[in-house]
């Protein structure tokens, strides 16, 4: 059953006003980097772990990891389009979507493919590559236009009025709800999350690291 307005505005609300008060070049850059605070143990696990649904007890979310990154790859999809048009169109009014009609049309895996017989899973990575791209361009064209640009808007017909920089906070807190879970699952199913290994003295190698 898809979530009503009322729960995902009740579920934004302690976070809206202190996105919404960032400056512009602090949340761009949050928004752009949300994706990093994925636990990339994600990627060591095989299939059995990446579909496992969870119990309303366990605390952790039922969707099984695999249907959460697929959602949240849909949802950048359709928040990057909205922002694209409210950009360039006046007051566009954007489609809505019902995101456990996705989740129950099993595009997100387990479904019988092409070669019949045998069970296709979408790759996790996949998910998570078009969630990193599609913010990485989002974040490279709002740190081009005018700032006034921010405050051009859409008209939801669930939400109302919503600005770039509303659509572009929402969407910063979406992203982190959701990984959160990720990241909950994850230790619940690999353990706690090992503390990440200290660079050298002087800067090292590592891939990502910004010591040196």
């Amino acid at each position: 059953m898809a979530q009503s307005v009322q729960d995902i505005q009740a579920m934004y609300a302690p976070h809206r006003d202190e996105l919404l008060a960032m400056a512009p070049e602090a949340l761009l850059m949050r928004f752009r980097d949300g994706i990093e605070t994925l636990d990339p143990r994600v990627f060591e696990m095989d299939d059995e772990l990446l579909d496992r649904a969870f119990l309303d007890d366990a605390g952790v979310g039922k969707w099984p990891i695999r249907v959460v990154l697929g959602h949240v790859a849909d949802t950048e999809l359709v928040q990057t389009w909205r922002i694209r048009r409210a950009l360039t169109e006046e007051n566009p009014v954007p489609a809505t979507w019902d995101e456990a009609t996705f989740v129950d049309s099993g595009i997100y895996g387990g479904g019988i493919g092409l070669h019949g017989g045998e069970a296709i899973r979408p790759a996790t990575g996949a998910f998570i590559a078009a969630v990193y791209t599609m913010r990485q361009w989002t974040a490279s064209t709002l740190a081009i236009v005018p700032g006034e640009a921010w405050e051009r808007a859409c008209l939801h017909p669930e939400f109302g009025r919503l600005t770039v920089r509303e659509m572009l906070a929402f969407n910063t807190w979406h992203l982190e709800h959701h990984l959160r879970f990720v990241n909950l699952k994850t230790e619940r199913l690999l353990g706690p999350r090992p503390e990440p290994e200290p660079c050298a003295e002087g800067g090292c190698a590592k891939p990502g690291c910004g010591c040196g």
